[in-house]
């Protein structure tokens, strides 16, 4: 063993002991145990955060009746500790400050970025069919086995990568593999979306075992709403999963496409609250997107629709007048990020076919993990012009290179003579974005008027993209790829 082995392995087990203390004082002096935590992190982590972050973290824990005190306090009331443990240990330190902080020296070293996070899909295969996904449109046939999964992962943790990510398909069509994967990889911290339709007792007590393993269930609505996009009796197998991961003391979230009909449903308060007494301690919000030959623009938001949304998930986390769940906007928290995260910046997807593209979005590549190494996937021309490129637009609230700027990956595509890995019906980049145009117009000024009003608050953790951006106005940009694809 190395000395700087023997170091990240000493300090890891400092880390976990330290844990340990804090879930000791669950029952006795919770508040204590949790500012020691906030000492410990702030030895090993105040160069990557800074002070403020620490100081802010242990006003928190000394209000006990502030909303996410009471949020903190009922997870550690309700969650198995091994689970709550592994969630801190793996997701939080080894995946999030270690992983991150060798992810980020990688680049001072080579000049391009390593994603700390990957999203990969285990297989193709999907139980459901929901109107308006692209994966039911991506093709049922294509698994990769578990030794391209192995392999993936064993690269990764080499490189710093510690959190995987998984969709598909329904990727716990291979839960066996999930399970041996988090059974080998114990640093890492394994990720699921899921229907929720395959969650079972067996799987929740290995999950439970384990620790390193959580899902994020899929719902669009309450029944009527959920049931007319993913099919009759969807949504109550998918609350007898969370009934389930609640049981075993699971710390689980909700994975929530908002489209042009469902949106205020979604961020209701009926349904909030109805979520969290299901026990969901977070929801991930996503745009939809009209990928894939046969997707429909129609399912777009109108520029009013997304304000609202932008507006109401902030009210949603307010410490005030929020909900006790944290609630993320993966299109309107661009302004947190620095913009885009995808081509490797933080994060990439690999298919079922092994083809290692930008994002889950965008499914364009050269390169495939059964024909080069991770580092050379990770290193092909599509992802460093992705990141020369970054941000897209100096508007994070305009992030995406295909929804909001469709022009920019029109032109990346060509220029990298990146190929469709689109698994049915392959999609030239001109036809995708030819989709996002009139939307990305539309959009734009509302995205201006929003940016000028809020303040210059972004994280400067994150403030490491490129200034390097394509060039050209917005209008005649996109008049030329509405041209093009004529």
């Amino acid at each position: 063993m190395s000395f700087q082995d023997f170091k990240d392995h000493t300090t890891r087990a400092l880390v976990s002991k330290t844990i340990d203390i804090v879930l000791s004082y669950v029952n006795k002096d919770r508040q204590n145990g949790l500012l020691r935590l906030v000492d410990i992190a702030q030895k090993l982590m105040e160069d990557e955060f800074g002070t403020a972050v620490f100081d802010n973290a242990r006003k928190l824990i000394q209000d006990p009746d502030s909303k996410w005190m009471k949020f903190t306090n009922k997870l550690l009331d309700e969650a198995d500790p091994h689970v709550v443990k592994m969630h801190v240990l793996n997701a939080g330190y080894q995946a999030g400050f270690y992983g991150f902080s060798k992810t980020s020296e990688f680049e001072k070293k080579h000049g391009f970025r390593i994603p700390w996070i990957i999203l990969m899909d285990p297989t193709s295969a999907c139980n459901q069919h929901c109107t308006g996904c692209w994966s039911a449109e991506y093709g049922h046939k294509v698994s990769m086995s578990y030794e391209d999964l192995d392999s993936i992962v064993s690269q990764g943790e080499k490189l710093g990568i510690y959190f995987y990510m998984m969709t598909g398909g329904e990727p716990l069509m291979r839960k066996k593999d999930i399970i041996k994967l988090a059974e080998k990889h114990k640093k890492s911290f394994f990720y699921a979306f899921t229907n929720g339709t395959l969650v079972d007792e067996k799987f929740c007590q290995e999950m439970q075992r384990l620790g390193n393993i959580s899902l994020a269930v899929s719902v669009e609505g309450f029944e009527e709403q959920n049931d007319a996009r993913r099919g009759q009796g969807c949504f109550h197998k998918a609350m007898e999963a969370m009934d389930l991961l609640k049981k075993h003391g699971l710390v689980f979230g909700t994975s929530i496409c908002y489209t042009s009909l469902n949106y205020q449903a979604v961020t209701s308060d009926e349904f909030l609250d109805f979520l969290i007494e299901k026990g969901v301690r977070y929801t991930w919000y996503f745009h939809y997107m009209p990928v894939g030959n046969s997707a429909s623009a129609d399912l777009l938001l109108t520029p009013e629709q997304r304000e609202y949304m932008y507006h109401r998930v902030r009210e949603i986390r307010s410490v005030d007048a929020g909900k006790p769940i944290v609630a993320f906007d993966f299109q309107n928290d661009g302004e947190f990020v620095g913009g885009c995260i995808a081509g490797g910046r933080f994060y990439c997807h690999i298919n079922p076919n092994g083809d290692v593209e930008p994002c889950v979005f965008i499914h364009y590549s050269n390169a495939n993990i059964h024909d080069m190494t991770l580092l050379e996937c990770l290193s092909q021309p599509l992802f460093l012009e992705y990141q020369k490129a970054q941000p897209f637009n100096e508007n994070h609230l305009r992030p995406c290179a295909m929804l909001e700027n469709p022009e920019c990956l029109v032109k990346i595509v060509h220029d990298t003579k990146a190929k469709s890995t689109d698994l049915e019906s392959p999609e030239s980049a001109e036809h995708l974005c030819s989709k996002c145009v009139s939307y990305a117009r539309n959009w734009a000024p509302t995205a201006e008027k929003l940016n000028s009003r809020k303040s210059k608050s972004v994280d400067t953790h994150f403030e490491n993209c490129s200034d390097s951006q394509i060039s050209g106005e917005y209008t005649d940009a996109s008049s030329r790829l509405v041209s093009s694809h004529r």
